[in-house]
């Protein structure tokens, strides 16, 4: 067995984890949190964005971040909009504090993605990218697979 540090999901965990400590830092500074700019950055500045469609944009299931929707509007960072057709869904829209924390949180990734180009080389870069495209597709391989055997399981 490979030392955990040799192992892809170690290392793409603990980057994602620093990366989230470095950014909590960035954000503690405006009284805010990293999970809260990558909602804030994934809210449609002129339209608003449908509640149930944000959690899928990070890769969440919707249930996960109710919560952190709750506070930020508390805090005045969103605001809801009931659908007019369908009273059941809600619209989410930025207020003027949301703008401003929107456009932080573009700032800080922008740095944070310009640093990381200046320390690697573009065939770096492009190798990163490729490779984790590869991990992703693998994963939703795997993911195929289990539901399917989920599937065939419950079925028979």
């Amino acid at each position: 067995m490979k030392k955990r540090e040799e192992s892809v999901d170690y290392q793409i965990k603990a980057a994602w984890h620093a990366i989230a400590r470095m950014y909590n830092a960035e954000s503690a500074k405006h009284d805010s949190t990293a999970s809260v700019g990558y909602i804030l950055i994934n809210i449609d500045a002129e339209n608003g964005t449908p509640a149930t469609k944000i959690a899928p944009l990070l890769g969440l299931e919707s249930r996960s971040i109710t919560r952190t929707l709750k506070n930020m509007e508390q805090e005045g960072y969103i605001y809801r909009v009931q659908d007019e057709k369908d009273k059941r869904f809600f619209r989410i829209f930025l207020t003027e504090k949301g703008l401003e924390g929107r456009e932080f949180s573009k700032k800080v990734i922008k740095r944070f993605n310009q640093m990381v180009k200046e320390n690697l080389s573009d065939e770096q870069l492009k190798n990163f990218f490729e490779t984790m495209q590869i991990i992703q597709k693998v994963v939703e391989q795997e993911t195929s697979r289990l539901s399917l055997s989920e599937n065939y399981i419950a079925n028979n």
